[in-house]
């Protein structure tokens, strides 16, 4: 089943866990990592991989893009404009845009740099490209890796990557990290509590935010 039709077919489940006793902790612990990133940023802003909407809404995105169609549907009633579309092939113009927003959608990209390649065609040479990831080799990353091999139909279709070769996939798309943000530094699979996130980079934590702008140089992505 291609991720589009997974995502399709499950939205009320994945919708719902924003709301259940994990994502009412969860998520606004990410929102609050991600924002200063977005912060001063040029309009517009676009969300890669929007879902349901709950992001972009949150962080006042102007446009979500997305393969699946049922999430989409939940985005728009959440006053987010929408578009239907891949990440690797975005219907914008080179340097439309302030900001695209990118929150644990390269782990489910057919083909991540490619992905990262268009967000940086997309945005302004004063813009940024915000990241928000759960790297493979976190203790965060290997609890939901765990859970996919269990059978967990998101995680199972996840593939994660490493800090390293994200950080490798990123550079090759012409952008280089400014700044970063760091939150979920509780065990994962305990029972969430509130936590605050931090400037900096941490190893340490699950949900890793980056600010990437670009350095105007493009090399090719070994995958």
């Amino acid at each position: 089943m291609s991720t589009a039709k997974l995502f399709d077919r499950l939205a009320g489940r994945y919708d719902a866990w924003y709301e259940g006793p994990a994502g009412a902790v969860v998520f606004p612990a990410e929102v609050a990592c991600l924002r200063p990133l977005l912060a001063g940023l040029p309009r517009p802003w676009a969300e890669v991989g929007v879902g349901s909407g709950r992001f972009a809404q949150a962080l006042g995105v102007d446009v979500g893009l997305d393969p699946a169609a049922v999430p989409l549907a939940l985005a728009r009633s959440r006053g987010v404009a929408v578009v239907r579309g891949v990440g690797e092939r975005l219907p914008f113009r080179s340097g439309a845009l302030g900001a695209v927003l990118i929150v644990v959608t390269v782990c489910f990209a057919d083909d991540p740099a490619a992905l990262l390649a268009e967000a940086r065609r997309v945005i302004r040479d004063d813009g940024a490209v915000v990241l928000g990831e759960v790297f493979a080799d976190s203790a965060w990353g290997r609890f939901y890796q765990r859970k996919g091999a269990a059978g967990h139909p998101f995680y199972s279709a996840a593939r994660f990557l490493t800090r390293d070769r994200t950080l490798a996939a990123v550079n090759a798309a012409g952008l280089r990290v400014r700044a970063a943000r760091s939150v979920l530094r509780q065990r994962p699979g305990d029972a969430p509590v509130p936590e605050a996130a931090r400037d900096g980079e941490d190893p340490a934590a699950g949900f890793a935010c980056w600010q990437a702008v670009p350095s105007g140089v493009v090399t090719v992505a070994r995958w």
